[in-house]
């Protein structure tokens, strides 16, 4: 073994485990972060293997991994208006199997099928590229798709065009500039700051590559020809790594067993950790007036999905809506610096307004009552009719027979609807509060969110 392996090899597994793991811990819900994590800790793996193996079939196989995890990155960022979102979305995990089995198959350059998919992926990301936010992310992942597309061709061809490990660093260079602009794509459609939440974990993962890495690669140097060594040392820096990836899910992860009979103390810190977290990823305050009315209508239907979750709530910019301010000034001037009660003041403004969309009378099923019944009962209240087992206790009679009908006559999709447009109405009530209370609404969202079409 060469140096320069180690050298070379080391840093790009670091880099690429780390980034991986931030993008998962980033939010464990969303499978775009997944499928992005996923490729480039597939890379990772592949380049131990390619240390302990140069140019062994494993090693190949192990590098078209990231491409298909790529195509699902793809496929997951279309637009949900497209006609082929949710078929392509469906489909990717089959099509991705039977693809690895090609590559699996095939020798050297066959492998190359597993550039298809994400070719495929990204013909159709390309075609609704104006629909995509920011606008310029279709054509930065398809040059980066590009590049990776070409380091394969070469690692796996048959051209000689330098040391191999100099193309696999370069091979990580465009996974990590994929794993960057999914972060930023993820943090534009959740409403967030990115850079400083990047910032603190990336400097992490720098101290710890140098810290962990460095003596890891020494190792390697000092015991050639040791496999048992080697892999050791890749899953030292791994493990290093992953802790600093995912810090907030193993620091709740840790205090869920510490204090697995104190549920007060293991309640307050969770509460004291969610707010420290969400600090570095909140918007700045003064570019609030600037949403415009797709923003403003897609942040109020998520800070719906999100009702029960206070983590997310306290990152979601409609967190500083002047309703929210009002609401915390009559509660006195100690509170409005307060994250914990600007969420619980969020929660109440969004479930008075949900509140409005209930017909007079007693509960009902009829069309009118649809908006409601999916906002109140599935968002607000966070039941899950569809999932099995027994709802929570202490039901009242009305959410009991809700549950009931969502389950015997409501499609899935049919309450996916509802709620998408209930939180279309939801938008346009608090916007036409804030032109009314705010002028400076009135300069920079343009016109308010439109009514959606009743179906």
């Amino acid at each position: 073994m060469t140096a320069a392996v180690p050298a070379i090899a080391v840093p790009a597994f670091a880099l690429t485990w780390w980034l991986g793991c931030y993008l998962v811990g980033r939010d464990p819900t969303r499978a775009v972060l997944w499928r992005a994590g996923g490729a480039l800790v597939a890379y990772a793996v592949a380049v131990a293997a390619w240390t302990l193996a140069p140019g062994s079939a494993a090693a190949q196989v192990l590098l078209c991994v990231p491409a298909l995890c790529w195509a699902g990155v793809v496929v997951g960022l279309l637009p949900p208006g497209a006609p082929e979102h949710a078929q392509v979305n469906r489909g990717w995990p089959a099509a991705a199997l039977v693809f690895l089995l090609l590559a699996a198959a095939l020798p050297d350059v066959g492998k190359l099928v597993a550039l298809a998919p994400l070719a495929g992926g990204m013909v159709l990301l390309l075609r609704y590229r104006e629909r995509v936010r920011p606008t310029a992310l279709p054509s930065a992942l398809a040059a980066a798709a590009l590049l990776y597309a070409l380091g394969l061709v070469v690692v796996l061809g048959p051209m000689d065009l330098g040391p191999p490990v100099l193309v696999l660093a370069a091979l990580g260079l465009d996974l990590l500039l994929m794993g960057y602009l999914v972060a930023v794509a993820d943090a534009l459609d959740s409403g967030e700051r990115l850079l400083p939440d990047l910032r603190r974990s990336l400097l992490a993962g720098v101290l710890a590559t140098l810290v962990c890495g460095g003596p890891a690669a020494l190792t390697m140097l000092a015991v050639p020809g040791r496999s048992a060594v080697v892999v050791l040392q890749f899953v030292l820096v791994a493990a290093v790594l992953s802790a600093v990836g995912l810090a907030a899910p193993l620091r709740a992860g840790l205090d869920r067993l510490a204090f697995l009979e104190d549920d007060r103390l293991r309640h307050s810190r969770t509460v004291l950790h969610l707010a420290a977290e969400a600090l570095p990823r909140r918007r700045e305050r003064h570019r609030m007036p600037a949403l415009d009315a797709d923003e403003f209508r897609r942040l109020t239907r998520r800070a719906l999905e999100d009702f029960g979750d206070v983590g997310r709530l306290l990152r979601n910019p409609l967190i500083d809506l002047p309703a929210v301010d009002r609401r915390l000034a009559a509660r006195g001037p100690a509170v409005a610096d307060q994250p914990l009660a600007r969420a619980a003041e969020l929660r109440a403004v969004l479930g008075e307004h949900v509140a409005r969309l209930k017909p007079a009378g007693a509960f009902g099923t009829t069309e009118e009552w649809r908006y409601f019944n999916a906002l109140h009962y599935c968002s607000v209240r966070g039941l899950r009719p569809y999932r099995r087992g027994p709802q929570p206790e202490g039901l009242d009679r009305d959410a009991r027979r809700a549950v009931d009908w969502f389950r015997r006559y409501v499609p899935r999709r049919s309450l996916h609807r509802w709620q998408a447009e209930g939180a279309a109405l939801v938008a346009a009530q608090l916007w036409r509060e804030l032109v009314s209370t705010d002028p400076r609404w009135l300069t920079g969202a343009g016109a308010a969110p439109r009514r959606q079409p009743v179906r």
